[in-house]
């Protein structure tokens, strides 16, 4: 940490790429709010974005632009702190970063350029693992070696992503892979950090109660989980991954009450980190219910659960604590942070919400997309001028 420490003191460049959070954060979120409405421009109206259709560019540039953006943000923050090895900054940052840029580009290349798309949008999260297993190596940091992994498998699923225009099932078996290994990095660290951040700020208001420390049980959660995810990428529909969602979601559901999320009620920073997390056992059980029930369970339900919901409000939480407490300011929220959560979580409910009300799904479409724009616009408002400015 003291290395770490004095060359983001000696670092003499711009403050944006002083630290992987600062230019992932700030730009995966305003694609983020910029995606959302191309996306949304194709549904109604019809068309292509360049050599795609409108839903899978929007399933790729979610999952792999925007996730694979914040994702790329945390781990180059949090991986010096876990080995102690410099961060990486300056030109080897900003080479990062124009590989990101580069593959949000390249979307939008005709069909005939193809595979030039693939090689381009590829070519970032390969690097980006690279880096994650270099630093985690090199450390000998056993410990988040199945973060690395994770990364590897998100990488391996994008390149096979790109394998649609010679087998369509490329598209859904790519989704449910990256789904499912964001869903674990989610159960994964938030099952680290929710906790601890809840710890934290009881202890420092000398509350009695505390979340239940990581454990054997937690161990056992995250192993059905990854199970459950596993049967479900590999034959969505079948009993067996049904079942194993529905009693994953019942376990995540206790991990989750464990952590006493009711006790910090009055903080936004902490409760948005519980609610984001809730997603995750409510799109495992829907998921579940839209394989053995799926009349009555939208298969859409139980995905949008994991991405707009724990995906979108878990990102939203964490990339603004970070965003405080790397920059030396208080990690506490304003009413700009606070309502930044409650539109992020809005919109995740009503998009949730929508396949179950047929009559009312164009008019919750449309709300989630405003509410999804709203937050992320109020995110680069709100955060992007300390992401550019130097820490206080």
């Amino acid at each position: 940490m003291g290395a770490t420490r004095e060359a983001i003191r000696s670092y003499a460049g711009p403050p944006l790429f002083s630290w992987g959070f600062r230019p992932f954060f700030l730009f995966s979120a305003v694609w983020a709010a910029a995606a959302v409405p191309i996306w949304l421009a194709v549904f109604f109206h019809g068309g292509r974005i360049g050599g795609s259709e409108g839903l899978p560019w929007h399933i790729h540039e979610m999952l792999f632009g925007y996730v694979g953006g914040v994702i790329a943000g945390f781990l180059l923050t949090a991986v010096p702190n876990w080995t102690g090895r410099l961060p990486v900054t300056g030109m080897p940052l900003i080479g990062l970063v124009g590989l990101w840029l580069v593959g949000r580009a390249s979307g939008f290349l005709p069909p005939s350029l193809w595979p030039l798309p693939a090689l381009l949008d590829g070519a970032f999260l390969i690097v980006f693992a690279a880096v994650v297993w270099r630093e985690i190596l090199a450390a000998k940091n056993r410990r988040n070696l199945p973060v690395a992994l994770m990364v590897s498998l998100l990488a391996l699923a994008n390149l096979f992503f790109h394998a649609r225009g010679f087998w369509p099932d490329a598209v859904a078996v790519s989704e449910r892979a990256a789904v499912a290994v964001i869903t674990a990095l989610i159960a994964l660290i938030g099952g680290r950090i929710v906790p601890s951040f809840t710890q934290n700020w009881t202890l420092a208001r000398g509350f009695a109660a505390r979340p239940a420390p990581f454990g054997p049980f937690d161990r056992a959660a995250l192993a059905l989980a990854v199970t459950a995810l596993a049967l479900w990428v590999a034959d969505p529909l079948s009993t067996m991954s049904g079942a194993s969602l529905g009693l994953a979601g019942i376990v995540h559901f206790i991990r989750l009450v464990r952590w006493r999320g009711w006790l910090a009620w009055r903080e936004s920073m902490v409760w948005s980190l519980h609610i984001g997390y809730t997603f995750v056992p409510v799109g495992l059980l829907l998921l579940g219910g839209a394989a053995l029930a799926p009349s009555l369970f939208p298969f859409t339900a139980g995905l949008h659960a994991l991405t707009a919901g724990a995906m979108g409000v878990m990102t939203l939480a964490v990339m603004t604590r970070a965003s405080r407490g790397h920059t030396g300011r208080p990690r506490a929220s304003d009413p700009a942070t606070t309502g930044i959560y409650i539109l992020a979580v809005l919109a995740a409910a009503a998009r949730i919400v929508a396949p179950f009300l047929a009559d009312w799904t164009p008019l919750l479409l449309s709300a989630s997309a405003l509410l999804w724009i709203l937050a992320f616009s109020g995110f680069v408002l709100a955060y992007g001028p300390m992401l550019l400015r130097r820490s206080l």
